[in-house]
């Protein structure tokens, strides 16, 4: 599987990256999040959801495990962490597959009800302000996206 790398150097960067990624997405995409707290993913989200054109807030959906929000495309943005040690389906199956994009914070804790192909983005802190965005796409559609996105 071929990665891509970029490093931003401020959370508008972060999002920057994340607003142009939501214009090279379609309907039944499936992004995965991975890093540590306070790495960016929440940041990430904001972004998708800025390229999306919602407005309301978003906030991370730690308690309720899914949060739809609506705008060109709806945003199921989940947070499963919670969930580690689970085998519990809360419905993925209908997200992944349905009219909007997903994102999935703490993925490997649901890593059975994950489509094949997908596309995660490890987000690595590197200091205070930057971080280091890796894409491992999965399936050509999203290897098109990423090289689309990284040029």
């Amino acid at each position: 599987m071929e990665k891509y790398e970029l490093k931003t150097n401020n959370a508008e960067e972060t999002i920057n990256v994340a607003e142009r990624l939501a214009n090279l997405l379609d309907a039944g995409s499936v992004i995965t999040l991975e890093g540590d707290l306070g790495a960016g993913k929440t940041t990430f989200t904001k972004g998708l959801a800025r390229g999306l054109g919602i407005s309301r807030t978003l906030s991370s959906p730690t308690f309720t495990i899914v949060k739809e929000y609506d705008g060109r495309l709806p945003l199921y943005h989940m947070d499963v962490y919670r969930l580690e040690g689970s085998d519990e389906d809360i419905g993925f199956e209908e997200y992944f597959n349905g009219n909007g994009i997903s994102v999935v914070e703490w993925a490997q804790y649901i890593e059975d009800f994950l489509p094949s192909e997908r596309l995660t983005i490890i987000i690595n802190y590197l200091d205070e302000d930057s971080r280091l965005l890796t894409f491992e796409p999965t399936g050509s559609r999203y290897q098109d996206i990423v090289e689309a996105l990284v040029g």
